[in-house]
């Protein structure tokens, strides 16, 4: 799609499309300038033809007029043009037509004549005609209805005197060929062909050959012959393929896996892409009996607790047998998923083999990668640009990759940023790979502190980076300057280079924006080579709208790719993700392209890792424990779960359709048994399967694949095959994707790609239509179509859809990190994100999707059930957790326990449990390849987390969801810049501070009361105190990070959480003391001390 280098921006609902030249002051162009003359017919745009001239259909009068409505006047028509009224002359490259002329000054014997070629049969050829409403899409020559009719569908012969079936007398014997004719109902068709099921019914054997008749008559044993079949073998070779040819016996007692026609022919391309790597089971089998052991000792342990009440400290022991129930059920659902656990590895040069042969183009599937961002201010420009420098950058063929930039906030500094970033990208591309460099984000390769001339051998390389790093050092300068300009807005809005004002000044009521910066057609690098895609996509936004933030901005760039360039998979990465590994997305075609293996694949996930970290990692930013030891845990279940970055996606798997499933191969049956016991015995099974037809019958009938053309409009009944005869009408194709005839197209080609002949007019407005704000209004979209709306964690939300129909994800984890991102290292900062991600969490748990109760019959299994069960019910352990979390200081001031006098009984049982708790932690260690710090700061980081954000995010999810109050909780800033990791020290004022240090607080209070009771009252009642004090330090120790942060940098503690922490924690000890203090409740007891005081 070329563009010229212009802002497109348009509204769908208004009518509205503009142009804005950024190269001339002040001019507005509309698309008829872009796409040149417009057939008064039809109204679509006029061709080019290959000598760069618009077409001209008459001679006389020049009436504009595009070639498929030239054609059809000629063919149906009156012959004349509807201006001048003089009659049509054949043009070179149309069919002739009864009253036309012979032609002296031209040749075309190829296209004298309508003769269906190669491109009419294939699905581009299908979907020009579906599109020609509202494409000028045309190759070559067509009917009306855009479909090859069966008289046009045979190809041209290179001789014209072979027959089918019939031997014509008026030809000689020696003329004579042998020929098959292209239906046959014995074999399999493997290649398509342009005639409907119904026609391959009729069966033509072919002319038999004469014996006494030498072969050379027919064809066969001539030089001609043998050329003929070397160059056949050679195809067959070059494609590496094997297609099966089935005979008429036993044609169906091998494998499903033979009959893909996608199978390799040589032995080094059946070899598969990937392979899973099960843990070992010297490290699986003790884990899993730990596992078992453990259950049986927290049974014993429930057993015990509960016959054993404390009597005088009822209410405390109650409370804390809830808690540890609530603990217990959390625990195995988080435990069973990962009874499997599995790694996974890729072989990328026999990815090379198989779709990159030499001398060839590559056959890798092309890849659009989205790119979302919304407040340039908070997320910084300079990230995003070398998030995007490093897609474009990436080990891909460069015509296989397109870039897609969301700016949700429609923020000028982002359009200008992107703007200085296409032209960086000119040098910065070809010199990533040239030299092979990692990583190709700039900031991150300068940056890194490695012997940088390692395995280097080109003698310029010193010298081009060196040059490589001032152009980013001024690069950077000139992003930089761009932030400090947007800092103050003038009055009348922004305006750009040519003085029209920007679209999105206002940014809640703004037209859609597309801006293609680079492209196959446009600018090349500095070494004249063709760089990928940029396309800069800003949805419209107006008042009364709801525009469902990044899922919303997701969905808007779905439909665009689809429109522009349609490639079958998708990758989606934050602003401050870049690709760490240039083979990245390769890695994730190794699962995707699979012939085997990879058909039921929805997405590929890959780990979350992050830079800027400090060593420590103090509030377990890296998340090491979820990444490295649950998420390979789903992955020998269905998949992990989706975390909304890094994350290939298969382009259909989010259109809602239902897996692929596998044909099981037909049982066999015996014929040995008599029919009596057929009849007694059979008749069960006949019922469970009629009720498994029906049942997979409706599951079919609620949501079809639809994988041919053909079938969407109605009345086209050429080229569906019988494998895909279950139609879709196009009001049901409206109601679920929009009312956009174009990107409904894209949807049903499954292997990607657009019709090669849409003009750029033609995709502009579609694309723009698309983004429009009332597009999603009665469609799918959001509900069973593309990111699922109802959750701020929309990432969730839509891998469960996914897997509830069927299919499965992989997690791939390269040995070179494939993403990296930056975190939040400051307290207050982390806590906000936790609070969201459980804030989504609890939105899922209150809606109709919440796997409880959704998706029962469906494709998902148990314990990927239990693991989403788990991701959404964990914000509902944040109230246990803070009450159990107080029982050790009330145990304290109260001089009361949660447990009665401790047999040996009790010991042994307490001991078997922390004993079970830290087998569990160390073989999960093992075979996950944790550090044991890594575990601990998790552990640690689950407490703060727990009785903070958590808690907040419980009680406003039930607040939004059931009273539809909308609570916020705002941060700001008050930090400082003292070196590195200086940002770890700074608190900001939030309200999630609070209750973990008045935890912290209160526990420390308990403490000194409990060790000064124990000074007071002899060496008699540290024995009872040893367990109460054991309770409180590990509350203590869990929330020393919090501690530690908090007097890192006392200065920077705000003065009002001390307050409110200290008065919390003063009105608890000051009740305790109301209610009992150390002194007796009977009063002072008096006792006579022998002395005579008189």
């Amino acid at each position: 799609m070329d563009t010229k280098g212009r802002l497109v921006a348009g509204s769908h609902n208004r009518n509205e499309f503009v142009l804005i030249n950024a190269d001339e002051v002040g001019r507005v162009t509309s698309v008829k300038e872009l796409s040149g003359q417009i057939c008064q017919i039809c109204g679509d745009e006029i061709e080019i033809t290959v000598d760069g001239e618009p077409f001209v259909a008459c001679n006389e009068c020049a009436f504009p007029i595009c070639r498929p409505c030239y054609e059809y006047e000629r063919r149906e028509g009156n012959q004349a043009c509807p201006q001048c009224k003089t009659r049509f002359k054949r043009i070179k490259g149309s069919p002739r037509v009864d009253g036309d002329e012979d032609e002296d000054e031209f040749d075309d014997l190829d296209n004298e004549f309508d003769i269906g070629s190669n491109e009419r049969r294939d699905p581009h050829g299908v979907a020009e005609a579906m599109l020609s409403s509202r494409l000028n899409i045309g190759r070559g020559t067509s009917n009306v209805s855009g479909f090859a009719t069966p008289s046009e569908a045979y190809p041209n012969p290179e001789i014209p005197l072979l027959t089918y079936g019939q031997e014509d007398d008026g030809i000689s014997a020696d003329k004579h060929a042998l020929i098959i004719p292209p239906f046959m109902n014995r074999s399999k068709r493997i290649h398509p062909m342009p005639f409907s099921d119904t026609a391959s019914s009729v069966s033509l054997p072919p002319r038999p050959m004469d014996p006494k008749k030498d072969l050379a008559v027919y064809g066969y044993g001539t030089v001609a012959w043998k050329d003929r079949m070397e160059e056949w073998r050679k195809r067959q070779n070059d494609k590496l393929q094997m297609v099966k040819h089935q005979g008429d016996g036993d044609g169906g007692g091998h494998g499903d896996e033979a009959d893909d026609p996608d199978l390799p022919k040589m032995d080094e391309g059946r070899q598969p892409l990937s392979r899973k790597l099960p843990i070992s089971s010297s490290k699986i089998s003790p884990y899993r009996m730990v596992i078992i052991v453990r259950l049986v000792i927290l049974g014993l342990f429930f057993h015990y607790r509960i016959l054993h009440p404390v009597n005088d400290a009822y209410a405390l022991w109650m409370t804390s047998i809830i808690c540890e129930i609530w603990f217990a059920v959390s625990w195995i659902f988080d435990q069973f998923p990962k009874w499997f656990p599995i790694e996974r590895e890729t072989y990328l040069d026999r990815l090379s083999l198989r779709y990159e042969k030499e001398g060839k183009p590559s056959e890798l599937a092309p890849i659009d990668v989205f790119v979302s961002t919304v407040d340039p201010l908070k997320e910084p420009p300079l990230i995003t640009a070398n998030t995007v420098l490093s897609i474009l950058a990436v080990d891909y063929p460069v015509e296989k990759v397109a870039c897609y930039v969301s700016d949700d906030g429609a923020a000028m500094l982002t359009f200008e940023a992107l703007s200085e970033t296409s032209e960086f990208a000119r040098k910065w591309v070809p010199f990533c790979k040239k030299f092979s460099i990692e990583p190709r984000a700039p900031e991150w390769y300068f940056a890194q502190k490695v012997d940088y001339l390692k395995d280097k051998v080109h003698p310029a390389f010193v010298r081009e980076r060196r040059a490589m790093k001032r152009d980013y050092e001024e690069f950077k300068i000139r992003i930089n300057g761009l932030v400090t300009m947007a800092q103050k807005v003038p009055e009348e809005g922004w305006t750009m280079q040519d003085g029209t004002p920007w679209p999105g000044n206002n940014v809640r009521d703004h037209p859609g924006m597309i801006q293609v910066f680079l492209g196959q057609n446009g600018v090349r690098d500095i070494e004249g080579n063709e760089l990928p895609r940029l396309v800069y996509v800003s949805r419209e936004k107006r008042p009364g709208f709801d525009h469902h933030k990044k899922a919303g901005a997701m969905n808007s760039l779905i439909r665009v790719s689809a429109v522009v360039t349609n490639a079958p998979y998708m990758l989606n990465v934050d602003c401050d993700h870049y690709i760490n590994n240039s083979k990245a997305l390769r890695e994730s075609m190794c699962f995707m392209m699979d012939p085997t293996s990879g058909k039921k694949i929805c997405y590929v996930q890959f780990p979350q890792r992050f830079d800027g970290i400090d060593r420590h990692d103090r509030y377990s930013n890296r998340n090491v424990v979820f990444f490295d030891i649950n998420m390979k845990g789903l992955d020998g279940i269905q998949g992990p779960i989706y975390v909304g970055t890094g994350c290939v996606f298969r382009r259909q798997a989010l259109y809602g359709y239902d897996a692929p499933v596998k044909k099981k191969a037909p049982g066999k049956t015996c014929n040995c048994l008599p029919k009596w016991f057929c009849c007694c015995f059979g008749s069960s099974k006949k019922k469970s399967k009629g009720k498994s037809t029906r049942k997979s019958k409706k599951v079919k009938e609620a949501s079809t694949q639809i994988h041919a053309l053909e079938n969407i409009e109605e009345g086209i009944e050429a080229g569906i095959d019988s494998e895909k005869t279950s139609l879709m009408p196009q009001i049901k194709f409206e109601k679920k994707f929009g009312q956009s005839p174009v990107f409904i197209a894209s949807t049903l080609l499954e292997d990607g790609g657009v019709p090669p002949g849409a003009t750029s007019a033609s995709l502009l407005k579609e694309a723009i239509h698309v983004i429009s704000c009332g597009y999603e209004d009665k469609t799918e979209w959001g509900k069973e179509v593309g990111w699922i709306y109802g959750s701020v964690t929309e990432d969730i939300l839509t891998g469960f859809k996914m897997h509830c129909h069927g299919w499965r994800s992989v997690y791939c984890i390269p040995k070179r990190p494939a993403f990296k991102g930056s975190a939040p290292i400051n307290l207050s900062d982390r806590l906000h994100q936790v609070l969201r991600w459980a804030l989504g969490s609890v939105e899922i748990l209150l809606s109709r999707h919440c796997p409880i109760w959704y998706g029962y019959g469906c494709g998902l299994k148990p314990l990927e059930r239990f693991s989403y069960i788990n991701s959404v019910v964990y914000p509902l352990t944040s109230i246990p957790l803070v009450a159990y979390c107080t029982l050790p200081a009330v145990c304290l001031l109260t001089g009361k326990f949660i447990v009665p006098e401790i047999s040996n009984y009790a010991s042994i049982l307490f001991m078997l449990m922390f004993l079970s708790i830290a087998v569990t932690s160390i073989l999960e260690m093992q075979w996950g390849g944790v550090a044991i710090d890594d575990l601990w700061r998790n552990e640690q980081f689950w407490v703060i987390g727990g009785v903070s954000a958590h808690l907040f995010a419980l009680f406003q999810g039930l607040l939004k969801v059931l009273a539809g109050v909308n609570t916020n909780f705002t941060v700001t800033s008050k930090g400082g810049d003292d070196g590195e990791f200086s940002e770890l020290y700074v608190f900001k004022w939030t309200s999630l501070l609070i209750p973990p240090l008045t935890l912290l607080i209160f526990n420390i209070i308990g403490v000194i009361v409990g060790i000064s009771d124990a000074i007071s009252n002899g060496y008699e009642s540290w024995g009872p105190l040893f367990g109460r004090l054991f309770f409180a330090i590990w509350v203590i120790l869990h929330l020393y990070p919090f501690l530690k942060g908090m007097m890192g940098k006392q200065s920077g503690v705000p003065t009002i959480i001390v307050v409110w922490s200290i008065l919390l924690a003063s009105i608890l000890s000051l009740l305790w003391v109301r209610v009992n203090p150390f002194l007796d409740r009977g009063g002072i007891v008096l006792e006579v001390c022998g002395l005579d005081c008189d």
